[in-house]
């Protein structure tokens, strides 16, 4: 028997390092992130449902897709409430654009490639949610398959994308890898790019990644908000008992976050 699991991944930030807000206020984020949902196919099906019920408790949005970002406080508290008991798994990869801008210059410039950043997180994330889906799969004697759709994001290169998962997969990397992707469960030439309208697991996965950017995305005032993400707190998927570097990885390090964001990461635990 074959466990199937759908991911759907969407992201919060964005890629450049021009100039950043804490220089301008119509800057770039500090952040970039790549968060997934993972559903078994039994839950699969429920995802439509899930999102219309979020809907319906704000009668007066017209909109009739999720976007957390154009939600209030308060309705942002309560769609994350909302999803907090949901079956699903959660993991965000969460990139401090300005700690990888104190880089060497060398390492620096690459991060700065197009596309770079981007890639890197989809690394980083995919490897987190295989070993989660075979590791379980392989705890009941099964094996897992696991299908990916991504939120369509502009000025991403998709082909580019899975030609550098082919890369990893075929074992062409100049340097090893300390974890890799598990190609047991995966095929890049499955994965999927589609509207973020079309999708309610991409919607979702719009909830769980924004929400975990503002427990670290500094606002205009330079506070963050980390109540949404603690909401979601039990769909965090979990590595040796432990959220931090499982269902939430920071790239490079977690030592030079604001106070408020690492007592959110205290608190996630």
């Amino acid at each position: 028997m074959i466990d199937e699991y759908h991911i759907y991944i969407d992201e919060a930030g964005d890629e450049g390092f021009g100039k950043l807000k804490d220089s301008t206020p119509n800057g770039q984020s500090h952040w970039l992130m790549l968060g997934a949902i993972i559903v078994s196919k039994e839950h699969d099906k429920h995802l439509p449902r899930w999102r219309d019920d979020i809907l319906k408790m704000f009668p007066h949005q017209r909109r009739r897709d999720l976007h957390f970002n154009k939600l209030k406080h308060d309705q942002k508290v309560a769609t994350c409430s909302f999803l907090s008991d949901k079956k699903f798994g959660a993991c965000v990869v969460c990139s401090d654009k300005k700690q990888i801008l104190d880089l060497p210059a060398g390492k620096l410039e690459k991060y700065k490639e197009k596309q770079h950043l981007y890639n890197y997180l989809v690394r980083l994330l995919l490897e987190r949610i295989s070993k989660a889906c075979f590791d379980k799969s392989q705890a009941m004697e099964r094996k897992a398959k696991v299908f990916i759709t991504f939120s369509k994001r502009g000025g991403t290169d998709y082909q580019a994308m899975r030609d550098y998962l082919f890369l990893l997969r075929d074992g062409k990397e100049k340097l090893m890898p300390t974890r890799s992707v598990d190609w047991r469960v995966l095929n890049p030439e499955d994965i999927m790019v589609e509207d973020h309208s079309k999708r309610a697991g991409l919607q979702i996965a719009d909830v769980v990644t924004s929400a975990t950017f503002k427990a670290f995305e500094p606002n205009s005032y330079g506070f963050v908000e980390p109540r949404y993400g603690l909401c979601l707190k039990k769909r965090f998927i979990r590595e040796n008992n432990k959220v931090f570097n499982g269902g939430l990885k920071i790239v490079p390090n977690s030592h030079d976050l604001l106070t408020d964001s690492q007592v959110f990461l205290k608190e996630l635990e």
